[in-house]
């Protein structure tokens, strides 16, 4: 009589990891990456050029100021899958399951509403006004071109159907940030109810940013008054 082969557990195969949707600024990266050379720069050449106080103030300048660049730059994203919504502002890490966000709300700047009434911003999906009015411009001059199009060739469903999804001139149609925020609406309308998708809200300081900053802030402010 045999019995059956037993795994252990560690010959069982990984349980697969659902992969984020991970969406930040572009332009954020870019500035943020050459205000970090400028301080650098300007900081360095002080710190080992400098005469009397200056090293010690330019010290304290970059312990204060890059931290501050990377928070509010380079550190911002957002990070989404199935189950949950994790949001990476400067200074916070706040991870909403998606059971527990009520909307996501697109004005000047675009935020997640949870159900508990907070209300927390998305720094790596800045609005941008002139893109949103471009784009609305586009789809504006699309459906015209359509229109005519359709009804003075006949053939606006081969012809000119093709332009309400690029604009008459190529470009989109909706901006970038809009985008981002229609694929979370739709996550959030597709997993809200999930079981997979409840849970509590978790927010997370960042120390590791903060605690310089105001270190360096300090730092800098005892130098001033103290200077003379």
């Amino acid at each position: 009589m045999t019995t059956p082969d037993h795994k252990s557990p560690a010959s069982q195969p990984p349980v697969p990891t659902v992969k984020d949707r991970i969406y930040r600024s572009p332009m954020g990266l870019v500035g943020g990456v050459l205000l970090l050379a400028v301080v650098a720069w300007l900081g360095f050449d002080a710190l080992f050029r400098g005469h009397g106080r200056t090293p010690w103030l330019a010290l304290a300048a970059m312990i204060m100021l890059f931290p501050l660049v990377i928070a509010f730059t380079l550190r911002p994203a957002v990070f989404a899958n199935d189950d949950r919504l994790r949001i990476r502002n400067p200074f916070r890490v706040i991870t909403l399951p998606w059971g527990e966000v009520e909307t996501l709300r697109s004005g000047y700047t675009n935020e997640a509403l949870a159900k508990s009434g907070a209300k927390y911003q998305l720094w790596a999906v800045p609005v941008s006004l002139r893109a949103r009015k471009k784009a609305e411009q586009r789809a504006a001059n699309a459906a015209r071109s359509s229109a005519s199009g359709s009804s003075a060739t006949g053939a606006g469903a081969f012809g000119f159907g093709a332009l309400t999804a690029r604009g008459a001139d190529g470009g989109p149609t909706r901006a970038s940030s809009d985008k981002v925020m229609d694929d979370l609406r739709e996550t959030l309308d597709r997993r809200g109810k999930e079981e997979s998708a409840q849970g509590e809200t978790t927010v997370r300081w960042a120390y590791e940013l903060a605690a310089p900053a105001v270190a360096g802030a300090v730092l800098l402010v005892i130098l001033l008054a103290t200077n003379g």
